[in-house]
């Protein structure tokens, strides 16, 4: 089996670690598993955010996430154990990675609320009736 490729923190750019999170299922992913006490395994992304993801699109996220630096992967047997590095990224980028999974939340408490307001009647259409 070819061994998987992790880039040292030297190598890791802030150019990558945004290119790798630009992706709504990549973000979402890793904001769990640095949210995650324990490592994650790949199939635990299988059925995700109410959608089915096929093992192949789960394989080519993992490996952008790997690639930019973002998390550490080890094989153990059949499956794969995914662990943030977000202590090596905080030694070289100080507040990057905080930023980012905050904003994420914030993202994902801000859209239900905008779809609610979008289906609330107009004060106009209210005088109307």
């Amino acid at each position: 089996m070819k061994p998987l490729f992790h880039p040292s923190i030297d190598d890791i750019t802030v150019e990558g670690i945004l290119h790798a999170l630009s992706d709504p299922v990549r973000v979402a992913i890793y904001a769990q598993i640095v949210g995650s006490a324990c490592p994650q395994t790949c199939s635990h992304f299988l059925h995700f955010r109410e959608q089915n993801i096929p093992k192949s699109t789960l394989s080519q996220h993992f490996k952008a996430l790997r690639e930019a630096g973002l998390i550490r992967s080890q094989r153990l047997g059949v499956q794969m154990h995914n662990t943030s590095r977000c202590a090596e990224i905080q030694s070289r980028f100080p507040g990057l990675i905080a930023a980012i999974v905050n904003a994420h939340k914030v993202q994902l408490n801000v859209k239900p609320l905008l779809a609610t307001l979008h289906k609330r009647p107009s004060p106009r259409s209210r005088l109307r009736s």
